[in-house]
């Protein structure tokens, strides 16, 4: 294995590890802070207090799951995408939130951003990444 695709995988391992800290620190928040950890609230039904600490611990458990992919990453394909693709689901329900009631404060901003464009983008990246591992695995047998 050369050292350029060996720094490559390094370099999608520390992103993977250092963006798993949003969902992981997000969900522990609210799952910790419930509702209240948006800006704003005052009075929470207990319904949704218990809706909004169940998906923070979703959240939560999204971003362990993404670090459980860092030391084998090229091989964790399948995992990565089916991740990858529910924080882009759930990234496109905050998108209707947006085009319905308006922007909201800065943090779901970033979440969005994170889930629509951030998460699509490491999943592209580690996609090419196994691509170029398998084939010099191959060419190496």
């Amino acid at each position: 294995m050369t050292a350029r695709r060996d720094s490559e995988r390094l370099a999608l391992q520390v992103c993977v590890a250092l963006g798993g800290c949003v969902p992981v620190g997000a969900g522990l928040a609210g799952v910790v802070m419930g509702p209240w950890l948006a800006s704003g609230v005052t009075l929470v039904p207990i319904p949704l207090d218990s809706h909004f600490r169940y998906l923070s611990g979703l959240l939560l458990a999204i971003g362990v799951a993404f670090w459980s992919t860092i030391p084998g990453i090229a091989q964790a394909g399948p995992r990565f995408r089916l991740l990858s693709g529910l924080v882009f689901v759930g990234g496109l329900g905050r998108l209707v939130s947006l085009l319905t009631l308006g922007a909201p404060d800065a943090p779901m901003l970033f979440g969005l951003a994170m889930e629509l464009l951030v998460t699509p983008a490491l999943a592209f990246w580690h996609a090419r990444v196994a691509r170029r591992l398998a084939a010099a695995r191959a060419r190496s047998i």
